[in-house]
């Protein structure tokens, strides 16, 4: 039996992080009820992203302009750079209100196993911004995992020929966690990290 439209549109959805067949199923009969002109206005959206987004030349982040409003704010700490893995994690940091420098989205994370080194990623740019710019410390927020802590690993190495520091956001415990139901590498983590109060 031929896929019709619905079909097509559900094999489309569920190819999206995180949706799975029953989850596309439900968007595609959802943009069925609704009106044809919020379908054709998604449609619109969608065909335009490409075209209205681009990567700033200078953070590697997503933007309509370049350079992104962040880079381009002189009311924010050009001399502290926040390292991240995706263009996603930058939106993340800043939803926090508790970060003022500026970001550099490396484009990935270190993964020899997956085929992807150094020079796969935005490292050239950091060491570039790092010889143009006089920066004061770099923050690694790099998902603890094995591939961002040999990511980290990598550019400590790297960035101790510079005059920079360099500190790696803190993992432990999450905030109305419960120690029952912690893994043994968080609850390590937790105790190497631990703060004075």
């Amino acid at each position: 039996m031929t896929p019709n439209a619905i079909d097509r549109l559900v094999a489309q959805l569920s190819k999206l992080p995180g949706v799975g067949k029953k989850s596309a199923s439900r968007m595609a009969y959802h943009i069925l009820d609704g009106s044809s002109g919020y379908a054709h206005a998604l449609a619109e959206e969608l065909a335009a992203l490409h075209q209205a987004i681009r990567r700033c030349g200078i953070c590697g982040g997503f933007t309509e302009t370049d350079p992104c409003p962040i880079c381009a704010d002189h009311g924010r700490d050009h001399a502290l750079i926040c390292v991240v893995e995706r263009a996603q994690d930058l939106r993340i940091i800043e939803e926090s209100h508790e970060f003022n420098g500026v970001f550099h989205v490396l484009g990935g994370l270190i993964a020899p196993l997956e085929g992807v080194g150094p020079g796969d990623l935005a490292i050239g740019k950091l060491t570039a911004r790092l010889r143009e710019h006089q920066v004061r410390e770099i923050i690694l927020a790099l998902n603890p995992t094995v591939e961002g802590d040999t990511t980290a690993l990598y550019l400590q190495k790297m960035l101790k020929e510079f005059p920079v520091e360099v500190s790696r956001l803190a993992s432990g415990l999450p905030v109305g966690g419960d120690l029952e139901y912690t893994d043994r590498l968080t609850l390590s983590r937790s105790f190497r990290g631990r703060v004075k109060v």
